[in-house]
Order: structure tokens, then C-alpha cells, then sequence
């Protein structure tokens, strides 16, 4: 079905594995469309309810966008290749409906590290490094890079991460908040299960409120309070709420439909 990337389905878990290792699953352009493509039948997917993206072989998570594609390209077509990935790829799966865990199992590099801070959180091998080395080309991160770097690092950390186009390893990742979880290689992909097997107990309607409201907060003129709000509210309209409610009363388990 795919050409650079494989799906697979278990247990309500989609993995998506971006698979380009000769290339160290570097981002072309049809990589994105098949991205977008697989990310969207997961959301679509009722028996999917965490999705995990991850890199395949030991080396690379995504080692960057594919350079050979853009470099003769001009001022519009720099710019209409930023707005369609972002379109396409990265805002697309920021704003997905079902939890994104990222497991970065080795270098996590422009594109990659953006896609990975596209998900909703994300994991890392002990052996993963991380940086956006785009201004070392003469161009700026374009994917989403320079909104949301600062916003899991703070503006400081992001703009030496940026100006300096160095690479940080998972423990420092780890202690700027960039990262949730640092774990061998081997366990990389068990703890992103395990994670998301404690995600898939709760609601998966109230979870896809929770997070239009937490991305709401970091969107210009829109007010996240109120949009927290809004979301409360519709949770009191869900099956997932009364069986919810209802099993804590009678001091039972609560078996979520997600609706």
C-alpha cells in the first residue's frame, strides 16, 4: 500500500514506521503525502486509539527533510512547500483527534524533530539526538520548527538550539522537557505500548476534547480557557461521561465506548 512507510494494527495501537533507511527516513515529498495518508485512516479507524510514529532500524527517527527536492527551488515554492507540509504533515497530526506518541529511536534531525514535536508527546532511546540544523543550509525550520520548539523548551533553549544548528542528546532533551521518557533501545517501543495502554483505559472522546483544548491555549486570539470551557461542557452530552460517572459511583470499571 505504501512505499516509505509501513502500518501495522494491535490491541487498538496503529504504529506508523517511517521506513526510508538508506536515506536514514528522511522526509520527501511523497514520504509526506503517505504520512498524511496513514495518519488519517488511524484517526478515522474506531479500533484505533493511541497511534505511535517511530523511525525503523536503529539509526534514525527522520535524519531531516530530503534536501535534493527544494534546493533550486525559489521564494514561492520555498514557501508553498512550508504551507503544504505543515498543512498536510505537521499541524495535521498536532490537531489529530487520537494521542500521537513519538518514539524517536535515533537522530531526530529539522523535519524529523518537527514531526516528532508535531506529536502529542514524545519518548526517545538513550541512543537518540535531536536538533534542527536548518540555518547550517541557509533556510530556517519550515515545518512548524520555530512555533514549537519554544514552546516545549522555553525561547532561550530554542533559539541557541536553532542559531547554533546543533544536535542535543536524550538526557538533555530529557531535561528540557523537550522529551517525556528516556529508555534503552530495546524498550523503546514497549514503553511507547505500555504508554499508550494506559491511554487507551480512559475515554478516547474526552481525551480528543482534551486536546482541541490544550492545543487551543497555544493558538493567537483564541482563548484556551474558554475553549477548556467549551469542551467540559460537551463531555456532559457522551455516552463515555454517564458510563464514566456511573461506574465510579457504583465503584466498578468503567468500560468506555469512546462516545
Amino acid at each position: 500500500m505504501y512505499t516509505n512507510i509501513i502500518t501495522s494494527q494491535n490491541n487498538g495501537i496503529t504504529t506508523i514506521t517511517i521506513n526510508r533507511p538508506l536515506k536514514l527516513n528522511a522526509l520527501n515529498i511523497e514520504t509526506i503525502q503517505e504520512l498524511n495518508a496513514a495518519f488519517r485512516a488511524a484517526d478515522l479507524d474506531a479500533d484505533t486509539k493511541v497511534i505511535i510514529v517511530t523511525g525503523s532500524g536503529e539509526k534514525a527517527f527522520v535524519a531531516g527533510a530530503d534536501i535534493s527536492e527544494f534546493a533550486h527551488f525559489s521564494v514561492s515554492e520555498g514557501a508553498k512547500l512550508a504551507a503544504k507540509g505543515q498543512e498536510l504533515l505537521f499541524d495535521f497530526v498536532a490537531n489529530l483527534s487520537t494521542p500521537v506518541i513519538a518514539a524517536i529511536n535515533g537522530f531526530a534531525l529539522g523535519g524529523g524533530l518537527e514531526l516528532a514535536m508535531a506529536a502529542h508527546f514524545r519518548i526517545a532511546s538513550d541512543t537518540a539526538k535531536m536538533g534542527l540544523p536548518e540555518v547550517s543550509l541557509g533556510v530556517i525550520p519550515g515545518y512548524g520548527g520555530t512555533q514549537r520548539l519554544p514552546q516545549l523548551v522555553g525561547k532561550g533553549r530554542a533559539m541557541e538550539m536553532i542559531m547554533t544548528a546543533g544536535m542535543i542528546d536524550a538526557n538533555q532533551a530529557l531535561q528540557y522537557g523537550l522529551i517525556n521518557h528516556i529508555t534503552p533501545q530495546e524498550e523503546l517501543i514497549p514503553l511507547a505500548q505500555k504508554l499508550a495502554t494506559k491511554i487507551i483505559k480512559n475515554s478516547s472522546v474526552a481525551i480528543a476534547g482534551a486536546i482541541k483544548a490544550v492545543n487551543a491555549g497555544y493558538e493567537d486570539g483564541v482563548d484556551g480557557f474558554k475553549a477548556e470551557i467549551e469542551e467540559f461542557g460537551n463531555c456532559f452530552g457522551t455516552e463515555d461521561f454517564k458510563e464514566g460517572t456511573t461506574a465510579f459511583l457504583e465503584k466498578r470499571k468503567a468500560e468506555f465506548s469512546g462516545k
